[in-house]
């Protein structure tokens, strides 16, 4: 039976549907008391991804410097990654035996700001030093929730990417640069919803494509330019002659695709060789439910982000979830083969988990943080089997008889994800911000932290204004450049206000002939986040309209209502563009 019930957070109404009920029960765990996307942004406030800090290593002997997401006020210990996945510590050093007279969550926290934290969550890494949340990553910089990745740079959401930049929720990419939702593409640049094209520049919704430029949705498509087709001596006369070396021309160009590209037919979702299924950018998913960002097979999930690779049952996750995991619920970069697991941040290859941060390879874990290989452990203190099962279920009835209270009222008993209020991050470090934005007085409201942009003083030696206009007029030089930002922290995307260019990066603006940018690598992201629609569904009809009336198909969509873009459904969409 459908229920109706009032989020304790943003106050609005969400159903509950039986299936819902039935998942709950598997996972013993009670229903939701947040709506879907209160508890998305909860989710979310844990993760900060691309605000990164200085501060020095706090393990016995070390006092090195190093690059973290915990600013230096932070009430916790940070490691480095070599120490921290080391033998030299122990975590269970660090346990506690369980108070039954004060709140999980309070004891939690204690637990928290006490044992290391490492400084960035970078594991199986290759010379990716600055990488975060990110797994199986070489030669890459400045990657955030990525997988399998080499030479990338500047980039976030990608999986199985290599020698590409400024990319953001694409898959399977080679050479590619400044793409958002792109999969198996090579050498295509300035792209959005494309897939299996090549050698192109500015596309939209395009399939199998290679040659082409300014084209909306083209299907098998070569030589074509704004959709128009043209030979293969005319094609390439027609490119040269638009000069796309030249910073000016690139961004004239720019220009006019955005004009073609919000009149050209938008299908109401990326869903491809998918089953009974809703959301965006979905690929091989079945039976899921307002999920987005999802890849290589997806199997009965809900309210997922970010992720997939054969996940199968599984709600409220992400981001960063799955890789052959099941039976999972409000976890955030969590799986890698792991099962029953619920309530959890960065914990791979695990089962049978609740209420743990950092840990790997272990099962029968709660409420534990930084544990490898371990099992049967409370607040990282370890049990026997039979002392753990005979806890556990004491420690979750104290946690509804006694829970935890926050500034604003709010009660957290079992099955609440962690509240915010006791995250190492504010609002505004963390990916919410990016998704969810909000003021800062909106922020404190609700009871979430606020960060306040720290002061730069940078001694910016090559303004925009000075940039050449070609990368062929850019010598070995801009290396030892400290660029200005066009921005100059005058927006609200958390401007650096200047930026430099690395070795790496410069050979592949020379590689592929593009102008190096004139902004810093925050607000070129932020500008390619916008360009997606949001993580939010909207019942809609189709746009089609012909002589023999409107199109009376309906559908959810991820465009709303009031947005310029021309939604169709699928059928109309396959008669159109295919």
């Amino acid at each position: 039976m459908t229920e109706t019930r009032t989020c304790k957070n943003c106050q609005q109404n969400f159903t509950i549907e039986p299936e819902d009920f039935a998942f709950y029960e598997k996972m013993k765990v009670p229903a939701p008391t947040w709506c879907p996307a209160c508890r998305m942004a909860r989710r979310m406030m844990v993760r900060n991804e691309r605000v990164l800090y200085s501060r020095n290593c706090q393990g016995e002997g070390h006092n090195e410097k190093l690059i973290s997401t915990y600013s230096p006020e932070k009430p916790v210990v940070v490691y480095d990654q070599k120490l921290w996945w080391s033998d030299s510590w122990e975590p269970t050093s660090y346990g506690k035996e369980y108070d039954f007279g004060r709140p999980f969550f309070e004891q939690f926290k204690e637990l928290w700001q006490t044992v290391p934290l490492v400084a960035l969550s970078n594991s199986n890494a290759i010379n990716s030093d600055y990488c975060n949340v990110a797994d199986q990553s070489k030669d890459s910089y400045l990657v955030s929730g990525s997988f399998k990745i080499e030479k990338v740079m500047y980039s976030n959401r990608v999986y199985n990417t290599k020698d590409s930049l400024d990319m953001y929720v694409s898959f399977r990419n080679e050479l590619c640069y400044e793409c958002v939702h792109c999969s198996d593409c090579y050498r295509v640049r300035y792209s959005y919803g494309s897939e299996s094209c090549r050698d192109s520049y500015f596309l939209y919704d395009c399939r199998n494509c290679s040659d082409c430029f300014g084209c909306t949705n083209l299907r098998n498509k070569q030589y074509c330019i704004y959709n128009e087709q043209y030979t293969k001596d005319e094609y390439f006369a027609k490119i040269k002659s638009l000069n796309l070396d030249s910073r000016a021309s690139i961004e004239g160009q720019l220009a006019i695709f955005e004009e073609i590209r919000l009149g050209a037919i938008h299908k109401y979702a990326h869903i491809s060789k998918s089953v009974n299924s809703t959301g965006d950018n979905i690929d091989n998913a079945k039976n899921c439910v307002e999920c987005f960002d999802m890849t290589e097979g997806t199997e009965d999930c809900k309210y997922m982000h970010w992720g997939g690779i054969n996940t199968k049952d599984a709600y409220d996750g992400g981001p960063g979830i799955g890789d052959r995991a099941e039976l999972m619920y409000e976890a955030v970069d969590t799986g890698i083969q792991g099962s029953n697991i619920a309530f959890t941040y960065v914990v791979y290859g695990s089962h049978n988990i609740r209420y743990a941060l950092f840990c790997h390879g272990s099962h029968d874990l709660f409420g534990c943080i930084g544990l490898r290989s371990k099992e049967y452990c409370i607040l990282n203190k370890q049990y026997s089997p039979e002392e753990y099962k005979d806890i556990v279920p004491k420690i979750i009835e104290q946690m509804n008889a006694l829970p935890y209270t926050d500034s604003k009222g709010r009660v957290y008993g079992y099955g609440e994800f962690f509240p915010p209020e006791i995250m190492p991050f504010n609002y505004n470090e963390t990916i919410a911000q990016d998704y969810i934005p909000l003021t800062k007085d909106k922020a404190l409201e609700y009871g979430y932290g606020w960060q306040e942009r720290e002061e730069r003083h940078h001694s910016i030696s090559l303004r925009v204004s000075e940039i050449p206009d070609s990368i062929t007029d850019i010598g070995d030089a801009v290396l030892d450049e400290i660029i200005e930002c066009e921005h100059l922290s005058k927006c609200t995307d958390g401007c650096t206000t200047a930026f430099k260019i690395i070795p790496a990066e410069l050979e592949f603006y020379r590689n592929l002939r593009l102008p190096i940018p004139k902004l810093c690598f925050a607000c070129r992201h932020m500008a390619r986040v916008r360009q997606k629609p949001p993580l939010k569904l909207w019942h809609r009809k189709c746009m089609k309209s012909s002589p023999a009336g409107e199109c009376a198909n309906e559908f959810e969509t991820s465009y709303a209502p009031d947005r310029p873009e021309i939604v169709y459904c699928e059928s109309c969409y396959q008669q159109e563009v295919v």
